[in-house]
């Protein structure tokens, strides 16, 4: 049997489509996605917007796999579609390009999955009735928490080995009962590790693929499943997102309408209709929305928007969904200092390239090489969350999008610093690349000054500003154009710049100091930013950067006379 899954696993996240939405807006490639030529622009021009790594693709498949990723979820008119319309945005789509926040992109995911549906027209080589795949994991899920005293989530082996095997052909108790088998056999298992691979390799060999196909497909099918917003993450599973639990039983009320061909590519065009358009309906979810922000000791006093249409009434759900989010992420930074050796395992990932650590039993991290910019900014955030202290809100310090559980969904935009923290003595400008050779001064030297420059402009004489520079490697031309650190405003009036280039494995050995020795204080990191930039204009680059690794590699050293110095430490 087939394993069926949503997307493809070339774009495991999902939310990087819309990007490629965005930028094949902005091209002349709409209606011009097919053959050997068109699949190399397209390719190239993903590659130009640094959504894929180009490598060695002779074959140009990348192009089409994001072609097909974009038609099967209706963003783009399949080939199956009227002829005039092939490969161009649908409303669907332009609905995604427009969404300027989280819940309103988790919405139009919403939309696609809720009516997608396999085998279709366009998906054509299932063996199961038709059905869709986001109503059964739901109904899935409820029959689990209303009718056994099991916990109502799906791991991720359990998805790989049972529930992507499933179908609304196979009653609902049959299915959990296999679950139920799974997680006893699991629990009295002397090597969990060892039976979870096991029963891979018994349903790899039954069904005739790779074992590496199962996980494979486990892992994007819960990554598109969580970007509707109707589930969390529960380790590397899922469970029921308890902040959408009326939409979730709306939806899994309704009747599942199985479409004929021209209807379907028509539904999966437009974005399927949710329970929220209808306006009694919609009115009801941000009153549970607004209940549950109460909660936080929050009050929002919807009366005073315009609630006339459900359109009105979505933008006033949204804007309650993220001030739900930021509580979230309030007491998500409270826990971060608890979590230390957690975030240095994921700068042990980054530095090393490595694909999973295992932190703990069922708690396996996985980094895909595509999100490592993206969860390399969100680690350093995460790390200065520890460090604690802010004045400014955890989601204020930082630029990228995170969703439902606090996890990254791309990389912080351009125009602006990576992450900015304000402490109660300084400022603190922190950017992050991955880039590490000769390229990294041209793409990095110039934004970075302009950003450290932008937050002086910020804070005028309230409170110093300091840059610090993260990367695998430091290439002397950086650490140059950071050692002269200066930049010009438009006036001509010249503004001194204090920016600390440093390697990841320095800042982590700095970070794993603090915490191994209970001297989690931001001053810390303020007093080697300054021993860095004591008297740097009497370094070369290259010197400058040994100065900087001696004073890492010294740090304990250091931190203690820092007990004698003006900074009260």
């Amino acid at each position: 049997m087939r394993p069926w899954h949503l997307g493809n696993t070339t774009v495991r996240s999902p939310f990087r489509l819309r990007d490629g939405l965005i930028v094949l807006s902005r091209s002349d490639l709409q209606g011009n996605l097919r053959g050997t030529e068109n699949d190399a622009t397209f390719r190239k021009l993903l590659g130009d917007s640094g959504l894929v790594s180009l490598g060695d693709d002779k074959t140009n498949s990348v192009g089409r796999k994001w072609r097909s990723a974009l038609s099967q979820l209706g963003f783009i008119y399949s080939d199956k579609s009227n002829k005039d319309k092939i490969d161009h945005i649908t409303p669907s789509g332009t609905r995604l390009i427009s969404a300027d926040s989280v819940p309103a992109i988790q919405e139009c995911f919403l939309r696609s999955l809720i009516c997608y549906q396999i085998p279709s027209l366009i998906e054509q080589k299932y063996s199961y009735k038709t059905f869709s795949p986001l109503r059964h994991v739901l109904k899935l899920l409820l029959f689990i928490e209303k009718n056994t005293d099991m916990e109502a989530f799906i791991s991720f082996q359990e998805m790989a080995v049972i529930v992507q095997l499933s179908s609304p052909e196979t009653p609902l108790d049959v299915i959990v009962e296999k679950i139920a088998s799974f997680r006893k056999e699991k629990k009295i298992a002397i090597n969990k590790r060892k039976f979870g691979q096991m029963s891979l390799t018994l349903t790899a060999r039954e069904h005739g693929y790779v074992e590496q196909t199962f996980n494979d497909y486990s892992d994007t099918n819960i990554r598109y499943l969580k970007a509707t917003g109707l589930f969390s993450g529960k380790g590397r599973g899922i469970a029921l997102n308890p902040q959408k639990i009326f939409l979730i039983n709306k939806l899994a009320e309704g009747k599942e309408i199985i479409y004929g061909d021209e209807d379907y590519l028509a539904m999966l065009s437009e974005g399927a209709t949710l329970p929220t358009d209808n306006k009694s309906e919609a009115l009801q979810e941000l009153e549970d929305l607004t209940f549950q922000l109460e909660k936080f000791g929050v009050k929002y006093d919807a009366s005073i928007a315009n609630l006339a249409k459900p359109s009105n009434i979505a933008i006033v759900r949204h804007k309650v969904e993220e001030l739900l989010g930021e509580q979230k992420e309030i007491e998500f930074a409270k826990r971060q200092a608890s979590e230390w050796e957690e975030i240095l395992t994921y700068f042990e990932l980054i530095i090393d390239r490595k694909g999973a650590a295992t932190l703990l039993e069922d708690n396996e991290i996985r980094l895909p090489k595509s999100e490592v910019p993206a969860y390399f900014e969100w680690a350093l955030w995460r790390a200065f969350l520890a460090i604690n202290k802010l004045k400014n809100p955890p989601y204020e310090s930082r630029r990228f999008k995170v969703d439902q559980d606090i996890l990254p969904i791309g990389n912080a935009p351009g125009n602006g610093p990576d992450l900015i923290f304000e402490f109660e003595d300084y400022v603190l400008v922190v950017e992050a690349t991955l880039t590490d050779n000769s390229r990294q001064e041209a793409a990095e030297g110039e934004p970075v000054r302009r950003h450290v420059a932008q937050a002086i402009n910020q804070y005028g004489e309230t409170k110093p500003v300091f840059g610090l520079f993260i990367a695998n490697q430091i290439d002397s031309n950086t650490a140059e154009t950071f050692r002269s650190g200066v930049w010009y405003n438009t006036s001509d009036s010249k503004a001194e710049l204090g920016i600390v280039p440093m390697t990841l494995i320095q800042f982590s050995s700095i970070f794993r100091f603090l915490f191994s020795n209970n001297k989690i204080d931001n001053r810390y990191i303020l007093e080697v930013i300054k021993l860095c930039l004591d008297k740097k204009d009497e370094y070369t680059a290259p010197e400058w950067k040994g100065k900087i690794n001696y004073i890492v590699a010294n740090c304990q050293m250091l931190c203690k006379n820092c007990n004698r110095t003006k900074s009260g430490i």
